[in-house]
């Protein structure tokens, strides 16, 4: 049971450091200073998407962490 949850979390791991390299960068830049950084801020429904797909692989990554830190102690 042991080396199933360590997959599982390898894998979410591996996958969750892939899934947030895909998601286009947040800086503002020069554009902080005045009010075009309000002008781009809306997401993408493929962006939303990404986000929910990448917070549950983060969600099973944290899950697998606390489960194996309970069982190991």
């Amino acid at each position: 049971m042991i080396k199933t949850i360590y997959v599982i979390q390898i894998i979410s791991a591996v996958l969750s450091v892939f899934l947030i390299l895909l998601h286009s960068p947040k800086g503002d830049g020069m554009a902080a200073i005045g009010a075009a950084s309000q002008l781009f801020s809306s997401q993408k429904s493929t962006e939303k998407g990404l986000n929910k797909v990448t917070y549950f692989f983060v969600g099973i990554f944290v899950l697998t962490s606390f489960l194996l830190g309970f069982i190991l102690k």
